[in-house]
């Protein structure tokens, strides 16, 4: 991408398009490249309660988005997250570990030499077995890959052992629904809410946490949380409604360093470069993903994006690929995209 206007690019080489028989949402990026390229998983987005999971794989030499049929299986209700698990993560067999948030938390090994998914874990913190509490989000630790953090409407965080299939702990987290986390640390997370806070917890200090940054409208609701893996000072939010970016310091809680605002509409996703402390992507329903780079000190009159791309509708997912930096994939109405940077 550059800041020529987006019509002047050549689709075939900064974009490839995915085209998915129904809306998409939820979408990762695999570490692990297969025989046949980089994996990326996109779940749907349909009100019903059956829905799908698809499983694709992009090679960037040949700019191809190829679909794997026989690896598509169904998901209860739309996944609100899905996650691949980091490399960190050490497994005898050979096959991708996928999380899935949506009623619960379920994991699936994706093996493609055998052609199958197989489910591996359903968990379930529900005291009640016919009622759950639906799943807004989750977290893999990369420096404790057994440890899987999930966070829900009913104001709570769970930490699960999922190599024990166990809950380390549940923590009621906020006032209201909790909307994402994040981790920092082995034992340190984040979590955004309805509430309008950022709380940061540690897990050797249960009953304490630390509020960072609350919405400057009492309650107005926070949605998306990432923390910056390069420099872990750093973490970005957005609220709801709104076209800012708003990217907290931890060290000096309550005012943000900067708030990006170039945005023409709500802003629905937010990503770290995975490879830089300084560069973070947004997209928004203004059809744009926007690149910044965050300078030491913000000017007065606010910051500019270093680039900007269109896409054909309103942006409802983004993710930065750590295995191909080089990668931004965003999700709008039934397409996946893959932009270069």
């Amino acid at each position: 991408m550059d800041n020529s206007a987006p019509d002047s690019l050549s689709r075939s080489e900064t974009a490839v398009t995915y085209d998915s028989p129904y809306p998409l949402y939820a979408m990762a990026f695999s570490s692990l490249r297969s025989s046949s390229g980089h994996r990326i998983a996109v779940g749907s987005f349909l009100e019903d309660y059956n829905n799908r999971i698809d499983i694709l794989s992009f090679d960037s030499d040949s700019m191809t988005v190829k679909p794997h049929p026989n690896l598509s299986f169904e998901h209860p209700y739309p996944p609100t997250k899905l996650m691949f698990s980091p490399p960190s993560l050490r497994r005898p067999s050979a096959g991708d570990l996928l999380a899935s948030s949506g009623d619960f938390l379920r994991l699936w090994e994706i093996n493609e030499d055998s052609s199958t998914v197989e489910p591996i874990l359903v968990l379930n913190n529900s005291k009640t077995s016919e009622f759950c509490a639906p799943l807004t989000s989750f977290d893999w630790n990369d420096v404790e890959p057994k440890r899987l953090g999930t966070c829900s409407i009913d104001t709570t965080c769970t930490i699960w052992d999922i190599e024990k299939s166990v809950v380390e702990t549940q923590l009621i987290a906020h006032d209201k629904e909790v909307h994402d986390i994040a981790w920092g640390e082995a034992r340190v997370f984040a979590s955004v809410s309805a509430d309008g806070s950022v709380r940061i917890f540690d897990l050797r200090d249960k009953e304490h946490s630390t509020i960072i940054y609350e919405s400057p409208q009492p309650d107005t609701p926070l949605l998306r949380l990432a923390w910056n893996k390069q420099d872990l000072r750093y973490m970005a939010t957005i609220l709801m409604d709104s076209n800012k970016v708003v990217i907290l310091d931890i060290r000096s809680p309550t005012m943000p360093v900067a708030e990006l605002e170039r945005h023409q509409a709500s802003v629905n996703a937010i990503a770290w470069a995975p490879q830089s402390c300084k560069h973070i992507c947004s997209g928004g329903d203004d059809t744009q993903a926007l690149i910044w780079e965050l300078p030491t000190v913000a000017g007065p009159n606010g910051i500019d994006p270093m680039s900007v791309y269109s896409a054909g509708s309103e942006i409802n997912q983004l993710q930065w690929s750590s295995s191909q930096p080089d990668w931004i994939g965003i999700a709008f109405a039934n397409k996946m995209q893959l932009l270069r940077v």
